[in-house]
């Protein structure tokens, strides 16, 4: 067996327990350790499409622990999903290559970082759900973005909910899962009507061996092990982590 493989696996592994703790598909790790591999040479379309098949498994799982663990409220979900699904598809049906790429891929990354580090030490107590005019137009806008650099959108979505104190953040991940699982299922979508669909089963069938058993010990300690605060250390540390990988490439 390839140990270039093995160590690509993983890899892949490693960073499916962690996002997946939180909630999150992982598909932000998933391109930062492509990236440090003869893949990373691959076009754009191809990383994206990956990187969503990845989250499809690992998201997949997650929701249904964190479901099953009684942290999901649909009246909390069903907004962002109705508005970001659309605007998925339609961001993975335009193509975005090189530099561009890339920046828009760290800009989102920096962005759900430092916005949940600077008020990663506070407790905030859920104040209710937010409004459908509210949270409409955040779904979309971040499905839009998700569809665009590849990522469920899983980032940028969970800071916000925390911020906001429109859920705990077991609640923030079992929403983050299916909306993570619901926009990369259409920007898949939005690659197919494009006839961009470049995926390769054989290379993705050991990715997603790998990334079933990280998901599944990850989102398992997420939903039903670490405490609350807990899980909110592990998404800034997640969040900081890829997004100094992103910079570090484009300088």
């Amino acid at each position: 067996m390839d140990l270039g493989l093995v160590a690509i696996c993983f890899a892949l592994l490693v960073v499916a327990s962690l996002y997946s703790s939180v909630g999150h598909g992982g598909a932000s790790g998933y391109l930062a350790v492509l990236s440090l591999t003869t893949y990373g040479a691959m076009e754009a379309a191809w990383l994206k499409q990956h990187a969503w098949c990845l989250n499809l498994v690992v998201a997949g799982i997650a929701f249904w622990h964190f479901h099953r663990a009684g942290h999901h409220a649909s009246r909390l979900t069903i907004p962002f999903v109705v508005a970001s699904v659309p605007l998925a598809m339609f961001a993975g049906f335009l193509r975005v290559e090189g530099v561009v790429y890339d920046l828009l891929l760290s800009m989102c990354l920096v962005l759900a970082a430092w916005r949940l580090y600077a008020v990663s030490s506070e407790e905030k107590s859920v104040t209710g759900m937010p409004d459908w005019n509210v949270a409409l137009p955040t779904g979309g806008a971040i499905g839009f973005a998700s569809g665009l650099v590849g990522i469920g959108g899983g980032v940028l979505l969970s800071p916000i909910l925390l911020l906001k104190g429109w859920a705990t953040p077991k609640g923030a991940a079992a929403t983050a899962a299916i909306f993570v699982w619901a926009n990369s299922l259409a920007a898949l979508g939005g690659a197919v009507l494009s006839n961009q669909m470049v995926l390769e089963f054989e290379t993705l069938l050991p990715f997603i061996c790998a990334v079933l058993i990280g998901g599944f010990i990850g989102s398992r300690y997420g939903a039903d092990v670490a405490p609350q605060q807990m899980v909110r250390r592990i998404l800034v540390v997640v969040l900081i982590v890829a997004s100094a990988k992103r910079l570090f490439e484009l300088i």
